[in-house]
């Protein structure tokens, strides 16, 4: 079995198409077509149904495909775990984030580390909370920061950066908006903009409302930190944020209010896999991570 067949049945695979993988791979769809044949008579079944210029993986095709996509993840980190030994301030981190975390966080931390590393690069992505963990997990991304930081996750490990406030946001011209701080009570009449269902942040804000004996009533929805802020700042409704998504400035026709019954707060953390070793460049930024906010900790101290 040779890597470059193993390279053209993952494209094939992927594709459902082998000319269109043939193009892909920028070669002649003839050697494509020989290279399955060959892999296929080496291991004695076949990998794919033919459907005239479309194929699709057979029952046992999906499962050499899941250890083949494995295998070539093992490959290409050994390779760039021996890039990195020589200089590992010139590798590559992918980083996952939420939106929540988008604006401020990780600006601030990847402009920091920059500083000290210039030639690093990095591949961001943003996605959900347990989508970010599900890519820690699968070795899709290097490590991610998110919050509330999983405890209870075998598969991941990292630190608690920091915790912080849970905070409101209402129109400006909410019969509360003069007020410093509130009860979360309150709002108990007030329409709701919050992240939809499965969302951890809704999570946190239903559980709170919930302490209180009723549901938030939800008149919009949406997916991204600053859609809810705009649809605030519309006057559409009220909503419960992280206060890290207010630290720059506030929404126009905005106001900012503690909530001080309940103290609704999540820990903001750094994960990484636990059955994976780091590589190099991946270790320089876990520990830069780490280090930089246990300074500030200790500076706001």
């Amino acid at each position: 079995m040779e890597l470059r067949q193993i390279q053209y049945f993952i494209e094939v695979a992927r594709r459902e198409h082998v000319t269109e993988a043939a193009l892909a791979l920028h070669v002649a769809q003839s050697a494509v077509s020989r290279q399955i044949f060959n892999l296929e008579a080496e291991l004695g079944v076949d990998l794919f149904i033919r459907e005239g210029r479309n194929v699709r993986l057979t029952s046992i095709g999906k499962i050499f495909l899941e250890h083949m996509e494995e295998a070539m993840k093992v490959i290409d980190n050994a390779r760039q775990e021996v890039q990195e030994y020589i200089d590992p301030e010139h590798g590559v981190i992918n980083i996952g984030f939420p939106s929540s975390l988008a604006a401020y966080t990780l600006p601030t931390i990847v402009s920091a580390f920059r500083e000290r590393y210039p030639q690093v690069k990095f591949k961001l992505k943003q996605s959900s909370y347990h989508d970010l963990i599900s890519g820690v997990v699968k070795g899709d991304i290097d490590l991610a920061l998110l919050g509330p930081f999983p405890m209870h996750e075998k598969k991941v490990r990292g630190d608690i950066l920091f915790t912080e406030s849970i905070v409101a946001l209402l129109p400006a011209h909410h019969p509360l908006a003069n007020k410093r701080s509130l009860n979360l009570n309150e709002l108990r009449d007030d329409s709701f903009i919050l992240f939809p269902k499965g969302f951890v942040l809704r999570e946190i804000v239903d559980n709170a409302c919930k302490q209180y004996g009723f549901e938030p009533d939800v008149s919009f929805e949406g997916e991204d930190i600053d859609a809810i802020k705009g649809l605030v700042s519309a006057g559409l409704g009220v909503t419960l944020i992280p206060e890290v998504t207010l630290v720059e400035s506030l929404p126009r026709s905005t106001v900012r209010l503690a909530v001080t019954e309940p103290q609704v707060a999540r820990t903001v953390g750094v994960i990484i896999p636990s059955e994976r070793k780091l590589l190099p460049a991946e270790k320089l930024f876990y520990d830069f991570v780490r280090e930089f906010f246990s300074l500030l900790d200790r500076f706001q101290k």
